[in-house]
């Protein structure tokens, strides 16, 4: 996995862990660290219109393979496998030149413009995050998408190490705050909703469908979906007047009300 700018220096990090074993769902000089931060509460980060990085954006190869970068990220949306890195190249540079902040809300990906904005789904328990891409990676296993451990453990892929997840990019046209505040929601792709759970079961979506609705001033409801494993029931509150007032209720949601899953819809 490519973690620096310098290609060189990398190709000897990856060759290295290629040759150590794996322990659980990560190689064993790597992993959490042996008393973890809670990150529960970490705040996803708020997609926003950023130039491109000076480093980690040209053509490079890797493996005797060539990768050349998106320049933008429009439209991505891709299936696959997502893994996680984590203590062995915390505070490490990235490939955009940034430390890597195991507890931050990031990813590695091998072509998507650096930084940019995807949301992430594990497509076997539905939990999504937002993460702001910002180092190259993964380059083993095929694998899609390198999760930092903060975003890992939001989508409850620790353990496993590796999870099924859909990947699509969020861009300027969707969510980024300047836009959602002078146009409303006519440019960005839709209205702006929470979702603060999702079950398989309607009763227990009802039963927090009620319980928010007797307590915020917002219309909350339940939106029945359906996904690989069948069917899916959403618990939703909006739509939100704009991005910041929805993003202050998710705080307000995720730390007083135990709801950690809160985030963002844009529909």
């Amino acid at each position: 996995m490519k973690r620096s700018a310098c290609l060189i220096l990398i190709l000897s990090l990856f060759l290295g862990a290629c040759s150590t074993t794996r322990k659980g769902g990560y190689y064993s000089n790597d992993g959490p660290d042996s008393r973890p931060r809670d990150v529960s509460q970490v705040k996803e980060p708020v997609p926003r219109s950023e130039p491109l990085s000076k480093h980690g954006n040209k053509p490079y190869i890797v493996f005797g393979k060539s990768y050349r970068p998106l320049k933008n990220a429009t439209g991505y949306s891709k299936k696959g496998t997502a893994s996680w890195y984590g203590k062995k190249f915390h505070g490490r540079r990235t490939s955009n030149g940034e430390k890597y902040d195991m507890y931050a809300m990031s990813a590695a990906h091998k072509t998507l413009p650096l930084p940019s904005y995807v949301r992430v789904q594990n497509l076997d328990n539905n939990r999504s995050v937002i993460v702001r891409v910002n180092d190259r990676g993964p380059f083993l296993h095929n694998r899609l998408i390198d999760l930092s451990y903060a975003a890992a453990y939001r989508l409850d892929i620790i353990r496993t190490g590796t999870g099924r997840v859909e990947v699509t990019a969020i861009t300027s046209g969707q969510t980024y705050p300047d836009q959602v505040k002078t146009n409303n929601t006519g440019n960005i792709g839709g209205k702006i909703y929470l979702q603060v759970g999702a079950f398989s079961s309607q009763e227990n979506a009802n039963n927090l469908s009620s319980s928010l609705q007797a307590r915020l001033d917002q219309t909350v409801f339940v939106q029945e979906g359906r996904i690989e494993s069948g069917t899916i029931y959403r618990v939703r509150i909006g739509p939100m007047a704009d991005l910041e007032t929805g993003q202050a209720l998710a705080d307000t949601l995720r730390n007083s009300h135990d709801l950690a899953n809160t985030r963002l819809i844009i529909e």
